[in-house]
């Protein structure tokens, strides 16, 4: 690995990092009460795998930026600018998830991330084949925090429907 691959592993967890320093004391209590929510898991479990995925994805990028001769041409816009447009929606879905107590504005977050993670699965395959295959954790993960989002956004419209 060249010594850009720490730089590209690392800065995915700039973002959780950030987020975590001023939102710590302000993470809202959505899925605590095990009657509202069963199946959602704790806020620790979804920070480790957010903060497992992005290193990741990061790695994944390396691969791509590396395959395409590293430095800042233009070859590198699409696939990285998809990326970095990916990566700012993800951790703004951190914010509307974790802190904002927003789940209507996190669930369209998580949509657009969606579409855009899989838009980068599909630039990213013809350049590197294993840096499209890394992203596929990312895109399950991202569909079960998108039901997440979406159960607590119909819950929050409609309080009949809670069990």
């Amino acid at each position: 690995m060249r010594p850009q691959g720490p730089v590209f592993v690392g800065v995915p967890l700039l973002g959780p990092i950030v987020i975590w320093m001023f939102t710590r004391d302000q993470i809202s209590g959505w899925c605590q009460d095990e009657r509202e929510l069963p199946w959602c898991p704790p806020h620790k479990l979804i920070l480790l795998v957010w903060t497992t995925i992005y290193p990741v994805v990061g790695y994944a990028s390396y691969l791509v930026w590396k395959d395409l001769g590293g430095g800042f041409g233009w070859p590198l816009a699409l696939p990285l600018g998809l990326y970095a447009l990916q990566l700012t929606l993800s951790w703004t879905v951190l914010t509307l998830f974790l802190a904002a107590d927003n789940p209507g504005l996190a669930l369209l977050d998580l949509l657009l991330l969606y579409g855009m993670v899989v838009s980068t699965v599909l630039v990213w395959r013809p350049i590197n084949k294993l840096a499209a295959l890394l992203l596929l954790p990312y895109l399950a993960w991202l569909t079960v925090t998108t039901a997440i989002a979406y159960r607590l956004w119909r819950d929050s419209l409609c309080p009949g429907h809670q069990p």
